[in-house]
């Protein structure tokens, strides 16, 4: 599976323990992250994480244009909680798209943790035959 993780700056610490909880989990699939918080993990975890560029300068429009594209199949986004905050533009094209395209799409770590054991039991199978990038249809295209 292909997951992008994102982690306003005030949540990366959140998202660092979390993945060091999830480590075993996440080590079987293909991460991708905004480039802070991508180091910021990997250097807890030692996971490996392609990144992108930081979510300031246009890493969060990558993963969303990954997302539009179909190629990502999970999402662990880390907002901040701040009552003051406006939603950013980019964090609103995100969530559409991920509605768009039934990704599933975790703001908080409740809502992650839950994910998370969906996908160790195996419940985002199906998106094995959505995906384009997956294995299932590059083995199907090399195929013709």
């Amino acid at each position: 599976m292909e997951i992008a993780i994102i982690a306003d700056d005030n949540k990366k610490e959140l998202m660092a323990q979390f993945c060091i909880a999830y480590c075993g989990i996440l080590s079987r699939h293909h991460l991708c992250a905004t480039h802070t918080t991508g180091k910021y993990i990997s250097d807890a975890t030692g996971l490996e994480i392609d990144t992108v560029m930081p979510g300031s300068v246009g890493g969060t429009e990558q993963i969303t244009a990954r997302i539009s594209y179909n190629e990502i199949d999970l999402v662990f986004y880390f907002k901040s909680t701040e009552a003051d905050r406006e939603p950013y533009p980019s964090e609103l094209d995100l969530m559409r798209l991920c509605d768009v395209h039934n990704i599933p799409v975790a703001t908080n770590i409740a809502t992650a943790e839950v994910l998370v054991t969906a996908l160790d039991a195996g419940s985002f199978d199906w998106r094995k035959f959505v995906n384009p990038r997956s294995e299932y249809n590059q083995h199907k295209r090399a195929a013709f």
